[in-house]
């Protein structure tokens, strides 16, 4: 007797994607920006920096003083038009939405959960997964943290560079920025985060390999 073909088997797993229901997207959006906002709490504890919007914002918050969760908020603005016309409503409304929300706990978050002692290399790395995860939560529920992540997302969706590489690429070059700011060691720590978070969303988030909608 000859041994059943498999592609039914493959059909039917194919057939069972279905949509993200709003439920499963409001828990993802919410799981993200609650793993960046860790990250970002580990990172402004021992001093460090990260690259697109949120990079800029620790920066005016390091020269300032100025709240990080409204500079965030505020320098992401200009970026929803290009998403509006680029990315679609979807993608823009959620994107709106996982901002508001991070500019949010990442001021509330000092008040409920304070660390002691960190060590900058603990720092880079484990907060350094922590985004890359937080991103790829976001990014699998069409959605992103605006800024540069949207442009990495854009490229990847239409015209197939992985949106890790483009990250990691502005990611470092805005920490380097960072050297008229602060000292050598905080932006070498920092480039591993940087580093660290683009080589989790290189390998995995990348076109193709996740097919759920």
């Amino acid at each position: 007797m000859a041994a059943p073909s498999p592609a039914p088997v493959v059909s039917r797993a194919i057939a069972a994607v279905q949509p993200h229901s709003p439920v499963e997207d409001a828990q993802a959006l919410f799981a993200g920006t609650l793993f960046v906002s860790l990250a970002l709490l580990l990172y402004n504890k021992a001093g460090l920096l990260t690259g697109g919007t949120a990079g800029a914002a620790f920066l005016l918050h390091y020269a300032t003083g100025w709240s990080f969760g409204k500079l965030f908020f505020a320098i992401n603005l200009p970026f929803y038009w290009f998403a509006w016309r680029r990315m679609g409503r979807e993608f823009t409304l959620k994107t709106f939405a996982s901002v508001s929300l991070l500019s949010l706990l990442a001021d509330w978050s000092p008040t409920v959960f304070r660390i002691e002692t960190l060590h900058p290399a603990y720092a880079a790395i484990a907060g350094g997964f922590l985004l890359g995860t937080g991103c790829l939560f976001l990014a699998r529920h069409r959605a992103s943290l605006g800024g540069a992540t949207i442009v990495a997302l854009y490229l990847q969706d239409h015209h197939g560079i992985r949106a890790g590489k483009v990250q990691l690429a502005i990611d470092c070059c805005i920490v380097l920025l960072a050297l008229f700011v602060v000292d050598p060691a905080r932006v070498a720590w920092s480039i591993l985060g940087a580093a660290v978070m683009g080589i989790f969303l290189w390998l995995n988030h990348r076109p193709g390999r996740y097919t759920a909608l």
